[in-house]
């Protein structure tokens, strides 16, 4: 935690805010929602060790983690009750630092050589990731037994399976990704059964309230959301934007802000700004201009030294790009400066 400027509009721009009575309406939404164990959130989506804590106060005391990085940070931190990198790796030098962190470390495998990999690092316990239709990481189900016979002979302990949907969560009808949801969850049950253990790990915010299936479900997002995911109609509200300042007015009508591709996850799109029309994003830039329905004396349009809230279509990679992010509340005060701790590999 570091000091902080006392008002968001002293903070030097472009800046990533977070807003402090969002957070907790989301942290407190899915804890009733999947209390304890039975939600592993994904500190991914935020890299913020401070804000992990949070969860972890609320009963979330698994956590989820996308990176090497971010295991041994959350274990640095006193956060190891339970970490579980849900990805492959065959990095000797990343697993034996895993392996030797003050904190129960579970890996995902979906192969040979993953197991391998991860028993010559003197790795513990595994799951076995299977491909349940995203087409990334993961053993055929057909495959899981194989894998799980090869981990347990080399003395791993397996755990159970994970599968990611990842190829359905984002999408905004919910009929469609309930119906994916459960093919999906077919083929992660068909390789639970052959593979046996207690967890059977997946899910996302998109499908948080719709897969029933897992043990536990791999939420990240719903802490600090986004506007890809706010198009779902889920219980969580916006939290975090980055601040930037306009530097330029157009005699033609745009804007331009000092936020660009370089502050902003852009993979899932533009990002937002109230009461206006996002033209375009580069390098340090954000040029926009006001919504259809704005005056046309131009009144509301903001000028040079004028702060905006530019809302991220995809928060997770927005994250990565920023050292901190503030808590403010709101009258505008920033309460807390976190660092963002879990950055990089």
């Amino acid at each position: 935690m570091t000091s902080n400027p006392e008002t968001v509009a002293a903070l030097p721009t472009p800046a990533l805010v977070v807003d402090a009575d969002a957070l907790e309406h989301n942290l407190a939404t899915m804890a009733a929602a999947l209390p304890g164990v039975t939600c592993r959130p994904h500190v991914k989506a935020h890299k913020t060790t401070a804000l992990a804590q949070r969860q972890h106060t609320l009963g979330h005391t698994g956590f989820t983690c996308a990176t090497p990085r971010e295991v041994v940070g959350m274990a640095a931190a006193g956060l190891g009750d339970d970490l579980l990198l849900a990805n492959e790796t065959v990095d000797a030098d990343r697993l034996r630092a895993m392996a030797d962190a003050d904190a129960r470390v579970t890996v995902a495998v979906d192969s040979d050589a993953t197991v391998e990999a991860a028993a010559n690092a003197g790795i513990k316990e595994v799951v076995v990731d299977v491909d349940v239709g995203l087409p990334r990481c993961g053993c055929l189900a057909e495959d899981a037994g194989r894998i799980a016979d090869a981990a347990r002979a080399r003395d791993l302990e397996v755990r159970g399976v994970m599968g990611y949907e990842g190829h359905v969560v984002g999408n905004e009808d919910r009929a469609w990704r309930a119906e994916q949801t459960e093919r999906s969850m077919i083929k992660l049950l068909r390789a639970h059964e052959i593979v046996g253990g207690d967890l059977v790990s997946g899910g996302g915010t998109g499908t948080f309230d719709l897969n029933t299936w897992c043990t536990e479900i791999q939420a990240g997002s719903y802490a600090l959301m986004d506007t890809a995911y706010g198009k779902l109609g889920l219980p969580f509200r916006r939290a975090l934007h980055v601040q930037a300042t306009v530097i330029s007015v157009s005699t033609k009508g745009w804007i331009v802000a000092d936020c660009g591709l370089k502050a902003l996850g852009m993979d899932h799109g533009n990002p937002s700004i109230d009461d206006a029309e996002v033209l375009f994003c580069s390098d340090e830039h954000i040029t926009f201009q006001p919504a259809a329905d704005s005056p046309a004396d131009g009144t509301d349009r903001p000028g040079v030294g004028e702060h905006v809230r530019v809302w991220p279509a995809h928060v997770d990679p927005t994250v990565a790009y920023h050292e901190r992010m503030h808590l403010a509340d709101a009258a505008g005060r920033v309460l807390e400066t976190w660092a963002v701790d879990l950055r990089g590999w």
